[in-house]
């Protein structure tokens, strides 16, 4: 379907034209990268998330399904928060805080990320599905290192992340799609939890009363992030599962 820019149904019924040898023998060496490993989403430069087509490169972590809960539990803090500000922290592709704006036009969506050439996706991404007026407008990109540049006058009714939680010693890291992604974007380089400590240490100093602030973490890390939550003060910390019965993303509430 890449290859030929066709649709799934046209696999079908148009299954007795012959190829041209350009494109077959584009998919030959398509095959041949990913024999040796390389992402689908990589080699197309596409992948779905929450309905939407986002455009991935090397530069960025591919979105995946379980992080689409982190979407929905965003959604649901602002649920009762017409026009609420939502802060995307390690943004990436732009795939979580897009998401967010998309299906709620009237809320303000600020996302971060310290890599210019993640942020410089993530604002083609917002084009493409918000279009450009609105890419510039309730949608803000700001390079930063999680926190650090962000105006503190600002006061967020949500702030999600899903930033680096694999440890620097994972197996993990050296197999599948991971080798061929960021690893800034996978791993904090200590053990998996430095990025979230960050996190939830300034997040108060940003939320708006009664604000919200839910993290994607590593399957076994959900006890040790309610933790950290509630050493920082937070309230109605719990952790929720994702399709897979995994302990996906933990957040909390923060009352001044």
């Amino acid at each position: 379907m890449h290859v030929l820019g066709w649709r799934r149904t046209e696999l079908i019924t148009r299954d007795h034209e012959p190829l041209a040898e350009a494109a077959v023998a584009r998919f030959e060496a398509l095959s041949a990268r990913r024999l040796a490993g390389e992402p689908i989403a990589q080699l197309t430069g596409k992948r779905e998330f929450f309905g939407l087509e986002f455009d991935v490169t090397s530069d960025v972590l591919i979105p995946r399904p379980e992080t689409e809960l982190l979407v929905e539990l965003a959604l649901k803090a602002i649920a009762d928060a017409p026009g609420a500000r939502v802060l995307d922290l390690g943004t990436g592709t732009g795939a979580i805080a897009i998401s967010i704006a998309h299906t709620r036009p009237d809320a303000r969506v600020w996302a971060v990320d310290r890599s210019p050439a993640a942020l410089d996706v993530a604002r083609r991404n917002a084009s493409a599905l918000l279009g450009p007026q609105r890419a510039g407008g309730p949608l803000a990109f700001i390079e930063s290192d999680w926190t650090a540049n962000i105006d503190p006058s600002l006061l967020f009714e949500a702030i999600v992340s899903n930033p680096p939680y694999i440890a620097s010693d994972d197996p993990h890291l050296e197999q599948g799609d991971l080798r061929f992604e960021p690893r800034g974007a996978l791993t904090d380089d200590a053990d998996g939890l430095s990025a979230i400590r960050a996190i939830i240490e300034t997040a108060p100093f940003l939320l708006a009363n009664s604000g919200a602030l839910w993290l994607e973490h590593g399957y076994d890390q959900a006890e040790s992030v309610r933790a950290l939550l509630q050493a920082r003060g937070f309230t109605d910390v719990r952790s929720m599962c994702d399709l897979a019965g995994i302990e996906r993303c933990s957040g909390g509430r923060f009352t001044a």
